[in-house]
């Protein structure tokens, strides 16, 4: 795919509603897939999440980050509300960045977002300690940076069906 002289993105078909959908189901269902509570995975569902606030902040706001952090917390039998208010927040300083996190480049918008990630699960931790809930290892801390780190391969699957063709008709507009 040829970028554009100044090194921008390329330009993207508009995206569509049912792909937005499909990939939030598709995530969630990997998030309710049962595993070992001590085997640490990357959050599927967060960076899925964070994607789509990022691309789509009109489309995919914090009322759908708060309706799946509620599925979370009653699919986790965790304290109610505990998910949603993470990934709230996580949404709106998603919202609140996305201009800027879109002039960089896969790599360095993972390391912008490694913090939204990492306050996000300490928000859930601080949560789960404010009922009586024991504090966990910082092992834990790692599915946020594996999440970063899954940030460039997500960023390529999600934009593959928003991408002009390489041999296109130049006869045609976009």
């Amino acid at each position: 795919m040829a970028l554009n002289p100044v090194g921008a993105s390329p330009i993207l078909r508009p995206v569509k509603l049912w792909f937005v959908i499909v990939s939030l189901m598709v995530a969630l269902l990997l998030k309710l897939v049962p595993v070992d509570r001590n085997l640490v995975l990357p959050d599927i569902l967060v960076l899925v999440l964070v994607f789509w606030n990022i691309r789509q902040p009109r489309l995919v706001g914090i009322g759908v980050a708060w309706t799946l952090g509620m599925i979370m917390d009653v699919h986790s039998a965790s304290v109610f509300g505990e998910h949603a208010l993470a990934y709230t927040l996580l949404s709106y300083f998603a919202i609140t960045i996305h201009r800027r996190v879109l002039w960089f480049s896969p790599g360095m918008q993972a390391v912008h977002l490694l913090p939204l990630f990492l306050a996000a699960q300490i928000m859930t931790i601080a949560v789960r300690m404010a009922v009586g809930g024991m504090m966990p290892s910082l092992w834990i801390l790692s599915e946020s940076f594996m999440t970063a780190a899954l940030w460039p391969l997500a960023q390529f699957v999600l934009l593959a069906p928003q991408k002009l063709p390489e041999n296109r008709d130049n006869d045609r507009p976009i």
